[in-house]
C-alpha cells in the first residue's frame, strides 16, 4: 500500500466524518426531524447550494466513467460532456422560485410530496416511489462501483474489500448527519473537485509534452480521435445533439437535483448558486474529460476505461500530491452516493411508510425507521455492486434517462399548466418509463438519437392528451396553495 497516497485520502475521509458528527447535533435539537434530516431545515446559502448541486451531479460518471469513455472516444466525448454546463442553470431557472414556493406551502419534503399534493393522486405517488427506488438503485450501484474501483487501484486491496471500506465510510456520515451533513460535505467535496481537476489537467498536459504535442500524437494514432464523431465515427450528429437532452435540459427532472431547489433559504442564495454552479460545472466537465483524452498518448493500451483517472494521476503527479488530488474523484463519488442514498431513504420512509403504512408513527419511531432503512439500503446496494459492469457510466446514464422519462413533465407541467391533472401525470409517467425500458432493451438509439428522446416526447403527448380528454379533477396549483 502506498501510504504517501493514502494518508491524504484518510485525512479527507476523517474530515467528512467530523462534519457528519457535527451535523447530528441539529438532528437531535430539531423540532421537525423529517425536515431537518431530509432537507436541512431549508437553510442552504448560495455557495453551499451551488456546491451541493454540483457535487451531487458531478458523480463517478464525471470523474471515473466520463474520462474513461473520453479516453476511448476522443474529443467527441468532451463535446457531449459540455452539455452538462447548462444543468444548474436549467434546474434553478425552470424550478427555482416557483418550485420552492409551492414546496414550502405544500410542506413538501420530497419530490413525491409535491407530486402527491399537486395531483392529489395515490397512483402518481406510488408510481413515483417505484420509479425512484428502481432507477436510483441503478445509479447508486454505479457510484459504489466507482468508489470501490478507486480504492482498489490505490491500495491494492481486492474489489470486495475496497467496496466494503467505501460502503462503511459513506454510511457512517449519512446515517448520523442527514441532509445537512450531505450538503456541508458536498461543499468540501466540491472545492476538492475543482482543485483536483485543475492539478490533474496541468500535470497531464506537462507529462504529454504540451497540448500541441498531445494533439499530434492523437492524430497520428487515429484522426477520428480529434473529430466530433468519435474514434469510429459512431457519434452521429443526431446522437450528439439528442444527448444534450439527457445530460442538459432533462436534468431538471432528476429527483436528487430537484430536491436541492426545495432547500435554499432565499432568492438571493438561489441567484448566487445559479451563477456559481454554471461556472464550476463548466470547468469540471471540460477539465475532467480533456484529461481522459490527453491521457491516451501518455498511457496507451488501458483496457478498463474506469481505471484511466487513478492511473493517470499516479503517473503524472508525485505520490503525496496524487493522494490529495485523488480525493477529487472520491469526493465526486461520495457526494453523489450520499444524496442518492438519502433520497431513496426519504422515498421509502416519508412517501411510502408514513403515508400508506403507519401515518401515526411517533417521532421516535420515525427516527428509528429512517436510520434502519438508510442502513439497509446501503447494505442492498453493496450486494448489487459486488458484480460490477465494465463501464459504470452506462449504468448511471440508464438511471438518469429512466428518471427523466418519468418525472420531467409531471414536474414542469405541474408548475406551469394548471389544466394538467392526475390522469395526465400518471399516463405521462407510465408511457415515459415503459417506452424508455422497451426502447433501451430492444432498439436503443432509434433513428440515431439517444434512447431518452422518444420516451420524453411520447410522455409529453400522453400528459397533454390525457389531461385534455379527462375530467379535470386536479385543481390548479394556485387554488391548491390557497386552499
Amino acid at each position: 500500500m502506498n501510504w504517501a497516497v493514502m494518508i491524504p485520502l484518510i485525512i479527507f475521509l476523517l474530515s467528512i466524518f467530523v462534519v457528519g458528527f457535527w451535523s447530528s447535533r441539529y438532528i437531535k435539537s430539531s423540532n421537525n426531524f423529517l425536515q431537518e434530516y431530509f432537507l436541512g431545515s431549508r437553510e442552504l446559502g448560495g455557495f453551499i447550494l451551488a456546491m451541493t448541486m454540483i457535487a451531487t451531479y458531478g458523480s463517478a460518471s464525471s470523474f471515473i466513467g466520463g474520462p474513461g469513455v473520453a479516453y476511448t472516444q476522443g474529443l467527441a466525448w468532451v463535446l457531449l460532456a459540455m452539455a452538462q454546463v447548462a444543468t444548474g442553470y436549467f434546474v434553478l431557472m425552470i424550478l427555482g422560485k416557483k418550485f420552492a414556493i409551492y414546496a414550502r406551502k405544500y410542506e413538501a419534503i420530497t419530490l413525491i410530496d409535491f407530486l402527491r399534493k399537486r395531483y392529489r393522486s395515490k397512483g402518481v405517488a406510488i408510481f413515483s416511489a417505484i420509479s425512484i427506488i428502481i432507477f436510483l438503485f441503478s445509479a447508486m450501484t454505479a457510484q459504489w462501483v466507482g468508489g470501490a474501483r478507486l480504492i482498489e487501484s490505490l491500495t491494492g486491496l481486492n474489489y470486495t474489500s475496497a467496496l466494503f471500506i467505501f460502503a462503511v465510510a459513506v454510511l457512517v456520515y449519512v446515517v448520523i448527519g442527514g441532509f445537512r451533513a450531505v450538503a456541508l460535505t458536498d461543499t468540501i467535496q466540491g472545492v476538492v473537485m475543482v482543485g483536483g481537476t485543475l492539478i490533474i489537467l496541468i500535470g497531464t498536459i506537462i507529462a504529454g509534452g504540451g497540448i500541441s504535442n498531445i494533439m499530434s500524437d492523437l492524430i497520428a494514432e487515429n484522426p477520428n480521435l480529434v473529430s466530433p464523431f468519435g474514434h469510429d465515427g459512431s457519434l452521429t450528429p443526431a446522437y450528439v445533439s439528442s444527448f444534450w437532452i439527457l445530460v442538459g435540459v432533462g436534468v431538471v427532472a432528476l429527483p436528487q437535483v430537484t430536491v436541492r431547489a426545495m432547500s435554499y433559504k432565499s432568492s438571493k442564495a438561489m441567484h448566487r448558486a445559479l451563477i456559481t454552479g454554471t461556472i464550476v460545472v463548466g470547468f469540471i466537465m471540460l477539465g475532467m474529460h480533456l484529461i481522459g483524452v490527453f491521457a491516451r498518448p501518455i498511457l496507451p493500451g488501458i483496457e478498463v476505461g474506469d481505471s484511466v483517472m487513478p492511473l493517470i494521476t499516479l503517473e503524472v503527479l508525485p505520490p503525496w500530491l496524487a493522494g490529495i488530488v485523488l480525493a477529487a474523484p472520491m469526493a465526486a463519488i461520495m457526494s453523489t452516493v450520499d444524496s442518492l442514498l438519502l433520497l431513496v431513504s426519504s422515498t421509502v420512509v416519508k412517501d411510502v411508510y408514513l403515508n400508506y403504512v403507519k401515518p401515526t408513527a411517533s417521532d421516535k419511531q420515525v427516527k428509528r425507521i429512517t436510520i434502519g432503512v438508510t442502513t439497509l439500503l446501503g447494505v442492498l446496494v453493496f450486494a448489487l455492486a459486488l458484480s460490477p459492469p465494465d463501464l459504470l457510466i452506462w449504468l448511471n446514464l440508464f438511471a438518469f434517462g429512466g428518471l427523466e422519462a418519468a418525472f420531467i413533465w409531471p414536474v414542469i407541467m405541474g408548475l406551469y399548466w394548471s389544466r394538467g391533472n392526475k390522469h395526465g401525470a400518471l399516463a405521462s409517467m407510465v408511457v415515459g418509463v415503459g417506452t424508455y425500458i422497451l426502447i433501451h432493451t430492444f432498439s436503443p438509439n432509434v433513428f440515431g438519437v439517444h434512447t431518452v428522446v422518444f420516451p420524453i416526447i411520447l410522455s409529453f403527448i400522453a400528459f397533454v392528451a390525457v389531461s385534455l380528454i379527462t375530467k379535470d379533477q386536479s385543481i390548479s396549483t394556485e387554488n391548491q396553495v390557497n386552499a
